[in-house]
């Protein structure tokens, strides 16, 4: 397996998804903040891009099946792109102009229609808007729309590339 095969390179995005997960798990049990619903969603396609990854690494398709793959990929990270930048928008709107705060997803779960808690967690709310972390000057959305913008790329090399 060489460095450059489909094969390598769907485990390698799939471990940096996993190094996303992880960096998004220690800002939660370590330095203690609470993801909102919109950061659930993102760190749902993350998983589910690094799934995809993770099989396409073990099963190793032929060229056709590595566009299956990629494919599945970029609808992932597309997701997960507009979600991110979803949440970099709402993060720029005046903080009278919000959306009130969301029960817990939890308590929605139980007590709301499934669709209605997608419309309700996908507007966006106060929650969501916060900037609570930072590096760099880039709050937590912006650095997963640049993991997602990095994910699509990767997604798009493996769908258009050569045999």
């Amino acid at each position: 397996m060489s460095l450059g095969s489909p094969r390598s390179l769907f485990f390698f995005a799939a471990l940096g998804c996993l190094v996303m997960m992880g960096a998004a798990l220690y800002l939660e049990h370590v330095v203690g903040l609470q993801p909102c619903p919109l950061c659930i969603v993102q760190r749902i396609c993350v998983i589910l891009f690094g799934l995809i990854c993770l099989i396409a690494a073990v099963h190793a398709p032929a060229r056709g099946g590595q566009r299956v793959y990629a494919s599945l990929a970029l609808l992932s990270a597309a997701a997960g792109a507009a979600t991110a930048g979803r949440q970099v928008w709402l993060q720029s709107v005046p903080a009278d102009q919000l959306p009130a705060c969301l029960p817990s997803l939890d308590y929605m779960m139980e007590a709301l229609p499934f669709q209605d808690i997608v419309r309700l967690v996908l507007h966006g709310t106060a929650d969501c808007a916060e900037v609570s972390w930072t590096l760099f000057g880039l709050s937590i959305p912006e650095w997963s729309l640049l993991g997602f913008a990095g994910m699509i790329l990767f997604a798009l090399y493996q769908l258009l590339r050569r045999a």
